[in-house]
């Protein structure tokens, strides 16, 4: 639903997504009333601008009594669902919409969303750095940072708009229906907010909800949940397999038997690059790459303009990164893998052995299930943090092991004595970070900063 001129519209929260949903609908015309509980100086800051634009801004407090006369309330996505603000009988009746949905209703061009469990951050910069690659005005937006609402105010919008969409964002979905969407995998996440993976998923198959005969969907095909999530959705299906070859009559992308990527379209194998050229490194970075190029390819990117995009993306941060190599240890900064599954694929993808470095926040997944890929990889694993306990529980019996309390630095520091030359020291948590640090990127950060700087 697109905005309408004097419509009275609701927004909680006051951070990126929510001050940007905030100007969206000011610079259409529409009233706003914009809360947020929290008074911090960021917090300040947005409001006062906000204030001057025209918007009602509180901050401490959520006026319910607003809220329930607006014809709608947009969500930002930092805010939980079990929030008591969203169970107000007041307002009973109003549509609480996600701000990617809020936003997605006001886009001209097509859309890419990219969900899943892992990967979709690294899909999400890839397919738009290819897109741009091969000559398309092509932006990227959503979970990866850049809120969906700052790019429909851009003038002139992008030609092409690829979303990363969370879970928390696809939950309040009902009207979004992407041109093309791209599901990377599915694994256990998420279950300090979900009361079940079950339920974890059915946000996921959000995505697949408002399917038609035009929709095209790009599914791992090497992962079973992934492929039967979308159910009977409409649309064309497209697979991306690294491990093995695709089916008869199979479209979709592989990586070919002399280590090439490969596009199979309408029959035809179009090759793109030899893997060995990605910047990006590990079996996963393939698959991920597999479902870019597909995605790019399927909004009329030209193949020669896929492979030079694929050939030129460098890292992103935080996801096996590589920091630094000193007196023969290569430390890697992979503070993203928050998650068990992901920390199976950052421990999968060295060649080196390896020091572990696991801890922060307990999520609620055993870490017992990290043993197969730690067998012949992880040399010792430092347990950390407030999941130490658990961690040091799950893996005392399976693999050398130690905890160390204190901070950051003194974690570091102990993994420094222990590695040896040829040796990667990987931090790959498997935990949220908010024991320690503000988010991901702050840990991340300070890994790098404490590798670099003090470690010396």
């Amino acid at each position: 639903m697109t905005i309408s001129p004097g419509e009275m519209i609701g927004v909680l929260g006051l951070a990126r997504s929510g001050v940007a949903a905030a100007k969206l609908a000011l610079s259409r015309g529409a009233s706003v009333y914009a809360s947020d509980f929290g008074k911090s100086a960021a917090a300040e800051a947005a409001a006062d601008m906000l204030v001057q634009l025209g918007a009602d801004v509180e901050l401490g407090r959520h006026d319910l009594e607003k809220l329930s006369r607006c014809s709608r309330i947009v969500l930002s996505p930092g805010i939980p669902p079990t929030a008591p603000v969203l169970r107000a009988p007041e307002l009973a009746g109003i549509p609480i919409v996600a701000e990617l949905e809020f936003a997605y209703a006001e886009l001209t061009g097509p859309v890419i969303a990219i969900t899943g469990t892992n990967g979709k951050t690294t899909v999400t910069a890839l397919t738009a750095h290819v897109l741009r690659a091969a000559g398309k005005r092509a932006e990227a937006g959503g979970n990866i940072g850049t809120a969906l609402s700052e790019l429909v105010l851009q003038e002139p919008q992008p030609e092409v708009t690829v979303i990363e969409a969370s879970s928390f964002q696809l939950g309040r979905m009902s009207s979004f229906a992407p041109s093309v969407g791209v599901l990377t995998n599915l694994a256990p996440d998420h279950l300090d907010w979900y009361a079940t993976v079950e339920d974890y998923y059915a946000d996921k198959a959000k995505l697949f909800q408002n399917s038609s005969e035009d929709s095209r969907w790009i599914l791992n095909g090497e992962d079973a949940a992934a492929l039967t999530l979308p159910g009977d959705a409409l649309g064309k299906r497209y697979l991306f397999r690294v491990a093995s070859r695709p089916a008869a009559g199979e479209e979709g992308g592989y990586l070919s038997e002399d280590g090439w990527l490969v596009l199979r379209l309408n029959g035809q194998d179009a090759r793109l690059l030899d893997a060995a050229k990605l910047k990006i490194f590990g079996p996963h970075n393939i698959a991920n790459s597999l479902a870019a190029s597909l995605a790019a390819r399927l909004v009329g990117a030209s193949i020669q303009g896929i492979a030079s995009g694929l050939a030129s993306f460098d890292p992103l941060g935080h996801r096996l990164e590589p920091v630094i190599t000193r007196d023969g240890v290569l430390w890697i900064n992979d503070s993203k893998s928050t998650n068990i599954a992901s920390t199976k694929v950052g421990v999968r993808s060295l060649e080196r052995p390896t020091i572990l470095l696991l801890g922060g926040r307990h999520k609620g997944e055993p870490y017992d299930q990290l043993i197969p890929e730690m067998k012949g990889r992880v040399r010792h694993v430092i347990a950390y943090g407030e999941a130490a306990d658990q961690v040091e529980e799950s893996l005392r019996d399976a693999v050398p092991m130690e905890r160390v309390d204190g901070d950051f630095t003194t974690v570091l520091l102990r993994a420094r004595e222990l590695a040896k030359p040829g040796d990667a020291v990987l931090l790959s948590p498997a935990c949220s970070s908010y024991d320690m640090f503000t988010d991901y990127e702050h840990r991340g950060r300070e890994f790098r900063r404490i590798v670099k700087e003090v470690l010396v």
